[in-house]
């Protein structure tokens, strides 16, 4: 913050008779208010003429030497102002205090409300699993950023909404589906759109540490809450003390009468016991992590929102322009690459096993995982190429920017000829070997690269202001859509379908999965149901989560198997599932990586 003054409110002047006398014929010339502040931080001139820096006296001269000043000379005699206790030495370094320039102010009294709330319902709610318990954790923490981005004059701008909603929206990933691993994902991609929204950056590397800013301003926003909570103590003793004592009464009697009724009425405890979470003290260090999480995790979201860091004032050069044919050769000779390799793939596109094998000699799987991983990797490194290409592209007339046009897009465009490509073969396996976690998230993934060159193909034509926030976009929806399809519901479907098109099964790899899969497992006949639903019955018999740690997935598994549990005499489940591709596990335990 800038507090230069004129010349002459910061120096005070001396008396008449001892100020040093200047020749009459050399008059002072006159100065702006512009330039007496753009002197006042430049050393001072030395000139005789000049009236910046005062004269020295000779020693024989009665005039008192005035006191002196910092060694540079720029604040003169004026002592310096008290340090700024909002303003951390972090942000005093020029490089932060260019990106956040301005420290926030001091902290609401709702904004701390909202933080208390955060904290607590952390504590007392998320120590029993995940489920709808994220999303009602996380209203009161989106509440003290909004509080805080009021107090600061913040505004909500539409990519900020679309961010919010969105990272709101992944949080009903947790409440619908039991499995962890889209949970995870969700959870990862909420907290990610949630910094996104308070920082609101654009270009490229500002949506990449947007996405990820949060974490800087931990350490800030604890401190700043610290100060704001020391400030009301130490100014409304009183006042504080009254709260503390009503919730303190409301808290004893709460306990006393709700300790009472629950004894007079069994209905009463029930429902009670359902509503209120199980604090016990084995699970308090858990349990006080989980409420120092969520207070750190809100203040560093309203610190964030009151004074966000701007990532876009972080510039990347831009690489030197290379010469037409110097650029657009190698490009060129890609693109012949990738036409030869789709001129053969279209036949594989077009046929099916028996154009495989009458092509390659291949069985399904061997085709599919001969190229599948091969097809990726080339996807991504096609997108590489493409960043790399922008960089150095010919950019100083029209015809360069028409050639840039043209050679890239048709990159992108045989690129999505070749996710075709991946896509099908993984199509092919999948009918031959069944649906995996792993198949079905590399299919994913490849998927959503397809989406990723449309975006590039439509920036080339539109312009690419939007095209960071939309590839972000699209990432956060198709986690979004990952998580809601129900992955684990997918994989048993198509599964059953398989066995009831060629009887042929993995048990023992269905069993292993979440209470999501649970509808589609009911649907097989004895014993290989009992022996599908058996290990997911024992599961959710052994566990007691609470409602708002409960997703809806599991709780449709509970109904179901309570109105026809499996039948546990059903053991002998290892020779079950073979069929005619006895070898099915063996083949898929060849794809080396499956953390699932």
């Amino acid at each position: 913050m800038s507090d230069h003054t004129s010349e002459s409110s910061r120096k005070p002047e001396a008396p008449e008779s001892s100020r040093p006398r200047e020749p009459a014929t050399t008059p002072e010339p006159s100065k702006s208010p512009e330039s007496s502040k753009s002197l006042e931080s430049s050393v001072p001139s030395e000139s005789p003429g000049s009236s910046a820096a005062p004269s020295v006296p000779d020693s024989g001269d009665a005039v008192p030497e005035p006191p002196k000043g910092p060694a540079n000379g720029q604040q003169g005699w004026q002592p310096q102002p008290p340090p700024n206790p909002w303003q951390s030495r972090q942000q005093q370094a020029g490089t932060v205090a260019r990106l956040r320039p301005a420290p926030p102010v001091a902290i609401r009294n709702a904004t701390l409300w909202s933080v208390a709330a955060t904290a607590l319902l952390s504590g007392l709610l998320l120590g029993d699993g995940l489920g709808p318990n994220l999303l009602i954790v996380a209203i009161p923490a989106a509440l003290a950023a909004f509080f805080a981005a009021e107090a600061a004059g913040r505004r909500l701008r539409p990519w900020s909404a679309v961010w919010a909603l969105g990272g709101l929206s992944l949080l009903i990933v947790p409440a619908l589906r039991d499995a962890g691993w889209p949970t995870f994902l969700a959870v990862v991609s909420a907290v990610a759109l949630g910094s996104l929204t308070l920082h609101g950056s654009r270009s490229w590397l500002g949506v990449f540490l947007g996405s990820v800013g949060l974490f800087s301003s931990a350490v800030e926003g604890v401190r700043w809450g610290g100060l704001g909570v020391r400030d009301r103590m130490a100014g409304s003793r009183g006042r504080w003390g009254v709260v503390f004592r009503s919730t303190a009464v409301a808290v004893v009697l709460l306990i006393v009468f709700g300790a009472l009724f629950a004894s007079a009425d069994a209905a009463f405890a029930d429902v009670l016991g359902s509503l209120m979470p199980d604090v016990s003290l084995g699970d308090g260090p858990w349990r006080f992590f989980l409420f120092v999480v969520g207070l750190v995790g809100a203040l560093a979201a309203a610190y964030t929102a009151a004074a966000p860091i701007h990532w876009d004032r972080i510039t990347v050069r831009a690489g030197k322009a290379r010469g037409r044919l110097e650029w657009a050769l190698p490009l060129i000779v890609l693109n012949l690459l990738f036409a030869v390799f789709i001129a053969i793939q279209l036949t594989v596109l077009l046929g099916g096993y028996d154009k495989v094998m009458a092509e390659t000699d291949l069985s399904y799987s061997a085709y599919a995982r001969q190229g599948f991983w091969q097809l990726l990797w080339a996807t991504l490194l096609t997108l590489l190429v493409i960043a790399l290409a922008l960089r150095w592209a010919p950019r100083g007339e029209a015809r360069d920017r028409t050639l840039v046009r043209m050679v890239l897009g048709t990159l992108c465009l045989l690129t999505l000829v070749v996710v075709a490509s991946a896509l099908r073969r993984m199509e092919l396996y999948v009918d031959a070997y069944g649906l995996t976690r792993l198949r079905i998230s590399v299919a994913a993934v490849e998927l959503w690269l397809g989406v990723v060159l449309i975006l590039i193909m439509a920036a080339g034509v539109f312009g690419a202001r939007l095209l960071p926030r939309a590839v972000a976009a699209s990432a956060a929806v198709g986690v979004l859509v990952f998580g809601l399809v129900s992955p684990d519901g997918l994989i048993a479907e198509q599964n059953v379908q398989r066995y009831r098109n060629d009887h042929t099964i993995d048990i023992d790899y269905l069993r292993g999965l979440s209470a999501d899969a649970v509808p589609a497992l009911d649907t097989l006949p004895e014993p290989l149901r009992s022996c599908a639903l058996g290990e997911i019955q024992r599961t959710l018999r052994v566990s007691d989560a609470p409602w708002y740690a409960t997703s809806w997935g599991e709780a449709r598994a509970r109904d179901i198997l309570e109105n026809r549990s499996a039948n546990a005499l059903v053991t002998d489940c290892a020779r079950l599932g073979s069929g005619e591709d006895g070898g099915d596990r063996g083949d898929y335990e060849d794809d080396t990586y499956d953390p699932y």
